[in-house]
């Protein structure tokens, strides 16, 4: 298995973008949940796009920018 996690701030001001940073970090996704809902303010479950009965998208509006975790 091979874990690769990245934050593209295309577009997105320095100061939106370090807030974020934390989310590169995460494992899982009851990691990311855990620690979005625990921010302030809390980020919130946009959507979740099932691909296939074993992957998801995972759609985050972190207030700053909306963030995007592919699971499997």
């Amino acid at each position: 298995m091979r874990r690769e996690l990245r934050i593209a701030t295309v577009g997105l001001a320095p100061e939106r973008a370090t807030p974020l940073a934390p989310a590169a970090r995460l494992d899982t996704l009851e990691d990311v949940l855990r620690f979005g809902f625990a921010q302030r303010p809390a980020w919130e479950l946009a959507d979740v796009v099932v691909q296939d009965e074993f992957t998801h998208d995972v759609i985050v509006n972190a207030a700053a920018a909306f963030l995007v975790f592919d699971t499997t």
